[in-house]
């Protein structure tokens, strides 16, 4: 039920910026949490052909997968690693910061 709470309240959130603030002010509240993925994925999610690249990928489909790497019960996984490191709200957070990157 909490997290439920703060999922919704960090979606609203970012749904009352205006597109311009992220642009104009404070970098958008997910980049932090996704630099974690620029190693593997490249910067801002432009990877350089040896890992996916997630810029410009659905929000949806990109938190659709983290979850189920979440859920999966692979410790010697890097991605299950990860991902089981984060809330629903961070991973609902990283996914819209590189659904906003341009490819």
């Amino acid at each position: 039920m909490k997290r439920t709470l703060v999922t919704g309240l960090v979606l609203g959130l970012l749904a009352a910026l205006p597109a311009t603030a992220q642009v104009a002010g404070a970098p958008h509240p997910g980049r932090l949490l996704a630099s974690n993925c620029f190693q593997c994925h490249g910067t801002n999610g432009r990877g350089s052909g040896t890992f996916e690249s997630l810029a410009g990928k659905s929000a949806a489909e990109l938190y659709k997968e983290l979850q189920e790497m979440k859920r999966e019960n692979k410790p010697d996984d890097i991605m299950n690693v990860h991902a089981r490191g984060y809330s629903d709200a961070q991973l609902q957070l990283i996914a819209d910061y590189f659904s906003k990157q341009p490819q």
